[in-house]
Order: structure tokens, then sequence, then C-alpha cells
């Protein structure tokens, strides 16, 4: 059902929560949300499965998820505002990335950043990567450490809940979220092409017009 990658994360978050307990739930959780792609789909649901063997608690499990993830996610966002975003500024427009897309990114983080890092808490993929821009566009951080928590309270507690009813067939939950994994990358990459199709033509612009056949209709 696993990969030999992810068997061995199996056997490494096992040891790790027997070792430290909640705490390597949190140092789990903080390493997938700092856009390191760990599947919280195996971090959590076997933290779950560890509340059915009475070595965690449904909420001290849930709690830990979403105290790593506010760690992980804190850590992203810093790297975005004080990282990423100045080198935006000055080298984005090798990438595709202008000045004015900076802008518009400001102004929508501004408009829509609750919403969007409430739900894409419960989103896989974007979870893990949504902290990044947040940091580059520069929304409020007492925000977005409200909405982060918030947002990764669910996720938590419904993975957790899940690999806790499963007991020892927890497993079965990664497949089912690997199907969504493969829609969300498509869409992704679908947006990235229309992003970069839409740059580059803006860029090249309509060819110029020859002067003597613009002279010669005057």
């Amino acid at each position: 059902m696993f990969g030999p990658l992810e068997a061995n994360l199996i056997t490494l978050f096992e040891q790790l929560y027997r070792t430290v307990g909640y705490g390597g739930v949190v140092v789990a959780m903080a390493i997938e949300s700092a856009c390191i792609p760990l599947p919280s789909e195996i971090i959590l649901p076997m933290a779950g499965w560890m509340v059915s063997r009475q070595v965690f608690t449904l909420w001290g499990a849930t709690i830990a998820g979403v105290v790593g993830c506010v760690i992980g996610s804190s850590v992203a966002y810093w790297v975005g505002a004080l990282g990423g975003r100045p080198l935006l500024d000055r080298y984005g427009r090798y990438v595709l990335i202008s000045r004015r897309d900076l802008d518009v990114a400001d102004r929508w983080f501004a408009r829509y950043g609750q919403a969007a890092i409430f739900f894409s808490r419960m989103l896989p993929v974007v979870r893990t990567f949504i902290s990044l821009p947040a940091g580059i566009a520069r929304m409020p951080f007492g925000l977005f450490l409200l909405y982060t928590a918030l947002g990764s309270l669910p996720w938590s507690l419904a993975l957790v809940y899940a690999g806790k009813s499963l007991g020892d067939n927890w497993e079965a939950l990664r497949p089912v979220f690997q199907k969504f994994d493969y829609v969300i990358v498509a869409i992704v990459v679908i947006g990235v092409v229309y992003y970069v199709y839409r740059h580059v033509s803006h860029a090249m612009g309509p060819a110029p017009e020859p002067v003597g056949e613009s002279e010669a209709r005057r």
C-alpha cells in the first residue's frame, strides 16, 4: 500500500512518537508546514493510531498537530517576508514576476488572505506551501497566525480521529488522499502554465508595424 519512502517515514514517525510523545507530532507537522512535503495524511492518522493504542489522547494529538502547523507555517511566512520579498522585488522580473504582480498579490491577500489561509489548511499539497506567498505578500502576521490555527484545527482533528477510528487499518487513508493530491497538483500546474503563457504573451506584445506601411496609410 505504501512505497519504500513512505514505509520508512512510518517507521521514523513511530519511533519519534514513542520517544518524545506529542513533541514528535509537533516536530513532524512543523516540518510539513515549512514547505517541506512530509504528508500530514500519514503524520496525523498515525497519531490517531497511537490514540487507539492509548499512547496519546485525541485532543492531545490534535493540539500537537495544530501547534506544529503554526510553528512551521511561521517559519515559512518569515522566509517569504524577509527573504523572498526582497529577492522578488529585485530579481522577480527574471522569473516573470513583476512589481505589479507583487502589488496585486498584496491587494489579494489584504482582501482574501484570511479565507485563503483558513481553507488552504484543509487542502493537501496547498497547505504545505501557502505560508510562503502569504509572507511574500506580507499579510498581517497576527491574522496569519489566527487563521492558520483555526484552519489547522479541523484538519488535524479529522485526520487524528480517522486514524483512531480505523486503528490498525489507518494506512488505508493514504491512498484516498493521494487521489486529491494528483488533482490539486494538476490544477497548480495548469495555473502556472497559464501564468507563464500570459506573461510571455504580454512581454512579446504585438509585432511593431513597419514605418513605411504606417506612413503610407497616413
